[in-house]
């Protein structure tokens, strides 16, 4: 079968950063730091209060209020992340050509907010009173349902729930779905609006979450004193389109997806491999798929959660796949600014790793200060650099041992 290449043509995100792409990426380069007390409902009865949240997002203003109070949030951002796309883009479809465009925007958890509140409801008024929304705004494939009824794409449209993983699975399924000639073009990515009494209670009670009060010390990637990630939400789309089709009608090109690997620890609910093997091989397979010599690779986006096994992990994996090249890479780890945004987090960070080969520049890992012998390469840290890189990857690894790498290549007429 002769595969396609294909590009990115079109991209869109609300993340704790910024309301739309550019800004996002804008404050990523200046180091900006999106981690902040959490608003949106009282923690004070609880251990953790610090949360990456999206700031200023009013739905209604994009989406008007009727349509807007059938989507939650999650499903709302990822709508107003796939119209900036297709905009940016500039991608306007014939009748005759909707059945070649598909979706692909992974969420790991839904709705939960949704859940909570119509649960109080039930249990107050009877379940038979629950909102007859309830089901169809809090399933996890409704962000995916509505971007596609709203872009009018009748191709696949799916949505991988694979955690921490999901929005880089997304990216790459949608990859391989066109450059294999099954569709011309995909909205793909992830999307995630969490921040609940629920979901920090229970990412609280597994240990997983850091609970220092201090956001310039909460989310610290690869340093020694790092105690567990920050929750973040938000969404990331992109357009992927075949080069081909993005050629013939003038599309501006960010950058091109060559290779895509995913693998499974099938070793823990929520650890990662202390070796990193899972991660290493969804790495090799990536290169492998693109036909790239590891040398060639000059940036990793890391998951870089500031868990202390996942960055350890982490390391070790790269170091497998690199051997000495691993230490005149760099990788570093977009979370320390955006907190850890779940499903959509791989989908951001495809975004911010497809820039990052556009404008020849290495975003830092923020908030870096002790170092740490596990974690001994290149993190970039505290201050985003110039670099010009030819390849680069992106890393997600989720609980339930998904691992999934990107390999994007910058784009050259």
């Amino acid at each position: 079968m002769e595969r396609r290449r294909v590009v990115i043509t079109g991209i869109g995100a609300v993340t704790p950063l910024g309301l739309t792409a550019p800004e996002s990426w804008q404050a990523a380069k200046d180091g900006v730091c999106g981690i902040g007390p959490i608003t949106q409902f009282d923690s004070s009865d609880q251990k953790v209060h610090l949360a990456a949240e999206v700031k200023g997002f009013v739905p209604e203003s994009y989406l008007g209020k009727p349509e807007a109070k059938r989507m939650g949030r999650f499903t709302q951002m990822a709508v107003v992340s796939a119209r900036e796309a297709l905009a940016d883009a500039g991608l306007t479809l014939g009748e005759d050509e909707a059945d070649r465009w598909g979706v692909n925007i992974s969420s790991g958890i839904g709705g939960l907010a949704i859940t909570e509140a119509e649960h109080d409801r039930g249990r107050e008024k009877g379940w038979d009173r629950v909102s007859p929304f309830y089901i169809p705004t809090g399933i996890c494939n409704m962000a995916a349902g509505m971007v596609a009824i709203d872009a009018g794409f009748r191709g696949m449209c799916t949505c991988p729930v694979t955690a921490c993983a999901g929005g880089t699975n997304a990216v790459g399924d949608a990859f391989h779905y066109i450059r294999d000639g099954y569709a011309d073009g995909m909205l793909c990515g992830g999307t995630e609006a969490s921040l609940t009494p629920l979901a920090i209670g229970g990412f609280t009670s597994m240990k997983a979450l850091s609970q220092n009060p201090d956001p310039n010390r909460t989310s610290i990637p690869f340093d020694a004193e790092r105690g567990g990630f920050v929750m973040g939400e938000g969404a990331g789309v992109l357009l992927l389109e075949e080069l081909e089709h993005a050629l013939a009608r003038g599309a501006k090109i960010y950058a091109e997806i060559v290779g895509y690997g995913a693998t499974c620890d099938a070793y823990h609910m929520t650890a990662p491999r202390p070796d990193g093997s899972g991660g290493a091989k969804a790495m090799a397979l990536a290169l492998a798929d693109g036909g790239v010599a590891p040398e060639k690779v000059g940036y990793i986006n890391a998951h870089g959660t500031s868990t202390p096994l996942n960055d350890a992990g982490e390391t070790a994996a790269v170091k497998a796949v690199f051997g000495e090249h691993a230490y005149r890479l760099a990788i570093s780890s977009t979370k320390s600014m955006t907190g850890h945004m779940l499903g959509a987090a791989g989908a951001v960070e495809a975004i911010f790793t497809a820039l990052a080969l556009r404008d020849g520049f290495l975003p830092a890992t923020i908030h870096y200060q002790v170092p740490d012998p596990a974690c001994d390469l290149d993190v970039v840290p505290n201050q985003g650099r110039q670099a010009d890189i030819r390849y680069a990857l992106s890393n997600s690894l989720g609980f339930g041992g998904h691992n999934g790498t990107l390999l994007f290549k910058k784009w050259e007429v």
